[in-house]
């Protein structure tokens, strides 16, 4: 992830609406799916926001991602026929990842997170480029009784995430004992917010679904408190490098139309026995015959740090291309996800070679997690 040169008026960015809160911590911004979010922020940038969230605490900015609502008669169940995961697994108060597939291709139109309400009402978290497109997908197919609403920038998601993110919320009065994936109601200085018990760095974690009219009230709360426990304000940058970490796919990059759950190896969000969901015919004849390509982890040999699209070989073959890489802030070493062909037969503990500009480098095959995560 780099620095992007912009004019955020040129290209109508959207702003969260904590814009003025990150000029004022010294935010350096750069464009993620049509809005204008912090990347890192003065006084310490990558390293020491990536680190604050695996040893203290840490917040993100992620009001970027998508929300939208699903309600009316069964809507749960008209949600449970069009994405992957099973939601008869879970019951309301609790969330679960799930995957928007394509209905020919069962590639991946965005990953998403459900928050089951109750048999007529869910709420989505999907990516922000991609919200669109999963709410007009959703709109296509909805019944009459059930109705698909776009909110967008109805809602900011601050990220409150680290091994000290329960005593930080403790300390405010949020609840905190709530089991992982699942979330509950809650008030923060007369503002009423969702506590949820997700993240995507791996550590111990929440996030605070707040009306968008309130956010800097609950930013300013968080910080108030926060000094007590280390807390720092994180950017994008380092959300990439901790999400890197545990293996977790990003969209556009390790998921997307061209790459199904089963080369993502995220078959694990696909409710295979369910009688429907978009793409189950495509996938499961997939799954039948073996995927030409699955994900993989790799970690560097040497100094070398692979990036998105460079190519891996092994001898004078091609064997597949980094999906997602990045230097390790916690192993000190570069580490990657690839596509990697079925057909070259790779094992753990094998090596590939990377193309860095035309020099080439040894990788080994491990399976990541490349951390141990402390999520649960």
């Amino acid at each position: 992830m780099t620095d992007v040169t912009f004019d955020a008026a040129a290209t109508r960015l959207r702003r969260s609406p904590l814009h003025e809160r990150h000029i004022a911590a010294g935010a350096k911004f750069a464009p993620f799916g049509g809005w204008e979010m912090p990347l890192e922020y003065a006084g310490g940038g990558v390293l020491k926001e990536h680190t604050a969230v695996r040893t203290a605490v840490g917040v993100f900015d992620v009001s970027h991602l998508g929300k939208a609502r699903v309600s009316g008669p069964d809507a749960a169940d008209f949600v449970n026929a069009c994405l992957s995961n099973d939601l008869g697994r879970i019951g309301p108060g609790r969330a679960q990842y799930t995957l928007c597939c394509d209905d020919a291709t069962g590639g991946v139109v965005d990953d998403i997170i459900a928050y089951l309400y109750a048999d007529d009402h869910v709420f989505l978290i999907p990516n922000a480029a991609n919200t669109g497109e999963v709410v007009r997908r959703l709109r296509a197919a909805a019944p009459a009784q059930v109705t698909v609403t776009d909110e967008h920038e109805a809602y900011a998601v601050l990220a409150v995430q680290g091994p000290r993110s329960a005593e930080l919320l403790a300390a405010l009065d949020l609840p905190t004992e709530h089991g992982y994936m699942s979330f509950s109601a809650a008030n923060l200085a007369g503002v009423e917010l969702t506590v949820c018990r997700t993240g995507y760095t791996g550590e111990l974690g929440y996030e605070l679904v707040v009306p968008a009219e309130h956010a800097v009230t609950v930013w300013d709360a968080l910080f108030a408190a926060g000094e007590a426990f280390d807390l720092r304000a994180c950017g994008l940058a380092a959300r990439d490098t901790l999400r890197t970490e545990m293996g977790y796919p990003l969209h556009g990059q390790d998921l997307s139309l061209e790459i199904t759950p089963v080369q993502a190896r995220s078959g694990w969000a696909v409710g295979w026995d369910k009688p429907a969901f978009w793409g189950r015919a495509a996938l499961l004849a997939e799954k039948a015959a073996g995927p030409r390509r699955t994900l993989r982890g790799l970690v560097a040999v040497d100094r070398a740090i692979p990036r998105p699209g460079m190519t891996l070989h092994v001898g004078d073959t091609q064997v597949g291309e980094v999906t997602s890489g990045t230097f390790s802030p916690t192993r000190k070493q570069g580490i990657a996800l690839a596509l990697l062909n079925t057909d070259a037969n790779l094992s753990e503990g094998d090596e590939v070679e990377v193309d860095i500009r035309g020099r080439r480098a040894p990788l080994t095959l491990t399976k990541p997690p490349f951390v141990n995560p402390s999520v649960k």
